[in-house]
């Protein structure tokens, strides 16, 4: 959680807040990215490739992922985890003679994604949802295929010619509507050419997954994880499967459905490797969740330890830790954020709203107050449709910015307002001892165990989201009976 920069951040967070919660789950199967689009990456003429370019967009970009996903993450058994199927999915895949550099990043978030010249990276939130060696070994496989078949530095290409073409569609077509009808298709076609790119690296990485001995229907198997995962980020039972057309990935379902026609080429479930138990066990102890530098989510409540700061959302409000910013939305489509910012240039807390960081502000509005004994400035702002509350909370030097956005605010967005600005506190010293980052725990079902009995040792969700958050976790049905002897992650403090 840093603190958001002057009024021109405004827009972005607007267009977070029109979406409710982001939650930044481009999971390996589902979002894989290409980092670093930029145009001038060699100086050969059109078509062709400049020797090494793979190589050296990789090792440029390298140290940016690494910065924007928290640092490298190091645990001796995860690290394990990965190494265990490297070896065997390099030697299966389209090209042996490729070499990679795999990265295990800091962060909570589900993804997995490749640069050129065999920098892989995956997130030890991605590992955690993982429920065997095989599923893993999926992930890796997919991304192995988009650096065999070149589809990083096609990328780059269709995304020159496609830059060059639209700057001669603005400058040469007079017809604005005609020139943007134009634009719209050959963003079309560049989503589609993406889409067709990850569906190509799933059946390439379904075979290498089977060449290699896995369970080739991992694939699918994960990709489901990863469905079900994101539904309950969303705190809905489902998502929809309408198609995205202008996404750079397909759609979840159809991307199942030729995980597992892929797979029924090779065989019938059961052939291959899964491993549940060694893979799980690897993972035992591994960080969960948010690292603990930008604090922690414990169901409807944030707690940072170093600054030594709390408060709690109301009932039916998911929240979302990230480096910038906390968020959290409800059905309702509220949302709030929360963040930091600098006050040691302003004389008060007046001066501060009214420097010209908030659109819209309606300076009737503005309030002094008090919450628990630390000075507080409330107000509201409107803009572009969207109704704002904002209140801005100080301690020392920094002040702690709420900010509360609706498009229809009544009489409970005002209430929820109130109730969540009245729970910031500081935390007491006791309370900051107390405080441990989450991590995974793996446990041994015995006979009788249910869902249900294992998930009440769950920690860092509400009581009434357990069942949910365990089921989900581990790849289970919440309402059959865990077979004796079975792995299971728990994740607690």
């Amino acid at each position: 959680m840093s603190a958001l920069a002057k009024s021109g951040d405004k827009t972005a967070l607007r267009r977070r807040l029109k979406i409710g919660i982001a939650v930044l789950l481009c999971g390996a199967l589902t979002a894989c990215q290409l980092m670093g689009n930029g145009p001038n990456v060699g100086t050969v003429a059109p078509g062709t490739l400049r020797p090494n370019l793979a190589a050296d967009i990789g090792a440029r970009e390298h140290p940016r992922v690494v910065a924007t996903y928290g640092g490298v993450y190091k645990d001796p058994g995860a690290e394990r985890a990965v190494a265990s199927v490297v070896g065997r999915l390099v030697e299966a895949s389209e090209d042996p003679s490729q070499s990679y550099r795999i990265t295990i990043l800091n962060s909570p978030a589900i993804n997995a994604f490749a640069l050129p010249g065999g920098y892989l990276y995956v997130t030890r939130g991605l590992l955690a949802l993982a429920n065997d060696t095989s599923e893993l070994a999926a992930v890796l496989a997919h991304e192995m295929a988009h650096v065999t078949a070149n589809h990083a530095i096609k990328r780059q290409q269709r995304a020159e010619a496609r830059e060059l073409a639209d700057k001669i569609l603005t400058n040469v077509v007079r017809d604005d509507e005609q020139a943007r009808a134009a634009i719209a298709s050959s963003e079309l076609s560049f989503a589609r050419f993406s889409q067709v790119q990850e569906l190509e690296a799933d059946e390439i990485g379904v075979r290498t997954l089977a060449k290699a001995g896995f369970d080739p229907y991992a694939a699918a198997r994960f990709l489901k994880s990863m469905a079900t995962f994101a539904a309950y980020q969303r705190a809905q039972d489902a998502s929809s499967s309408a198609p995205d057309f202008l996404s750079s990935h397909p759609s979840t379902p159809e991307r199942l459905a030729i995980a597992t026609q892929s797979a029924r080429k090779i065989g019938t479930p059961g052939v291959g490797e899964r491993d549940r138990k060694r893979y799980l066990t690897s993972l035992d102890g591994m960080l969960y969740g948010d690292d603990p530098a930008e604090g922690f989510i414990r169901g409807r409540t944030f707690l940072h330890k170093s600054l030594g700061i709390g408060y709690t959302v109301p009932s039916g409000y998911i929240l979302e830790n990230s480096p910038e910013a906390v968020l959290a939305s409800n059905s309702a489509g509220t949302a709030i954020r929360f963040d930091g910012a600098n006050l040691s240039k302003f004389k008060s807390l007046r001066d501060y709203m009214t420097s010209g960081w908030i659109n819209g502000l309606l300076p009737q509005s503005i309030q002094e107050t008090t919450v628990n004994g630390l000075p507080g400035i409330v107000g509201s702002a409107a803009t572009q449709g969207w109704s704002f509350r904002i209140a801005v909370l100080r301690i020392g030097k920094t002040g702690y910015r709420f900010i509360f956005a609706s498009r229809a605010p009544n009489a409970a967005f005002e209430q929820q307002f109130q109730e969540t600005i009245r729970s910031f506190r500081q935390l007491s010293p006791t309370d900051r001892a107390r405080l441990q980052p989450l991590r995974i725990k793996i446990v041994t079902s015995k006979p009788g165990d249910t869902p249900r009995k294992v998930a009440v040792n769950m920690q860092g969700v509400e009581a009434s989201r357990r069942l949910k958050f365990f089921s989900v976790l581990n790849g289970l049905d919440p309402n059959r009976a865990i077979p004796p002897g079975t792995a299971l992650k728990i994740v607690t403090d």
